[in-house]
C-alpha cells in the first residue's frame, strides 16, 4: 500500500519473486477496504497515502478485531524519530525507511511471519495467577478476558515470561524478538513495551523496568 506507483511496482515485483501473493492498493481508502476484505497475513503500509494516511489506517486496523492482529510494516520516507515512534505506538510491528533494500524488506517480512508460526516450541501454556499465555492459540487473557496483541507484542511478552526473573537487555530483546543482529534504535523496544503495558492493564504489574538495563517478567 503506497502512494507512488513505482514503489508499489517495486515492492510487488520483489515480493512475488520471493513467493508471496500480493494485493496492492494506491490510496488509503482502497487499502483499508482491501485489508478488511482480504485479511492478509501481513501489511506493508506507506505513511503518505492520499485520502487516508497510513497512520490513520494503522489506527483503524488495530481497532477492528478482524484486523487487529495482522502484522504491519511501515514503509516510509519519513525517517524522523517521531514518525517512527508514532507508527509503533499506533500498532505497527516494524518500519523500513525509503530508500530501502527489497532484500531487507523481505527479510523483515519473513521474520515477522515466522514469529507467529514458531510460538509454542517450548511450553504450550503459561499461567501466572490470573494471567494466561496460550502459545498454540496465540492467546493472552486476564481473569478470563482476552487481550488482543499483535504478533510482535505476543512474542515480546512470551520471551519475557519464559525467562521470568531474568533481566533482558534491549539489545537482547531486539535479537530474540525482532531477530535483528545489526544495530537499530533500541527505543523500538521501549515503544512496544509501553504499548504492551497499556493493553495488559492490571496484568502489566508482571513487567518490570530495570533502569539503564532493560526489562524482566516478575511474579511476586
Amino acid at each position: 500500500m503506497d502512494d507512488e506507483p513505482e514503489a508499489v511496482e517495486l515492492v510487488e515485483f520483489n515480493l512475488r519473486q520471493a513467493g508471496f501473493d500480493v494485493v496492492a492498493a494506491a490510496d488509503g481508502t482502497d487499502a483499508l477496504k482491501k485489508a478488511r476484505s482480504v485479511l492478509p497475513s501481513l501489511i506493508v503500509l506507506d505513511l503518505m497515502l492520499p485520502e487516508i494516511d497510513g497512520l490513520e489506517i494503522c489506527k483503524l486496523l488495530r481497532r477492528d478485531s478482524a484486523t487487529a492482529r495482522i502484522p504491519i510494516i511501515m514503509l516510509t520516507a519519513k525517517a524522523a524519530e517521531i514518525d517512527r515512534i508514532i507508527g509503533l505506538e499506533l500498532g505497527a510491528d516494524d518500519y523500513v525507511t525509503k530508500p530501502f533494500s527489497p532484500r531487507e524488506l523481505i527479510l523483515r517480512i519473513r521474520k515477522i511471519l515466522d514469529r507467529g508460526r514458531n510460538q509454542g516450541d517450548e511450553v504450550d501454556r503459561m499461567v501466572f495467577r490470573e494471567l494466561l499465555i496460550d502459545l498454540p492459540r496465540h492467546l493472552v487473557s486476564w481473569r478470563g478476558k482476552n487481550i488482543e496483541l499483535t504478533a510482535t507484542e505476543f512474542k515480546l511478552l512470551t520471551v519475557l515470561a519464559q525467562r521470568k526473573g531474568r533481566v533482558q537487555s534491549r539489545d537482547q530483546l531486539l535479537r530474540d524478538v525482532w531477530e535483528y543482529n545489526s544495530l537499530i534504535d533500541t527505543r523500538t523496544v521501549d515503544t512496544h513495551m509501553r504499548r504492551l503495558r497499556e493493553k495488559l492493564g492490571p496484568a502489566a504489574k508482571f513487567l518490570d523496568t530495570v533502569r539503564g538495563v532493560g526489562y524482566r517478567f516478575v511474579v511476586t
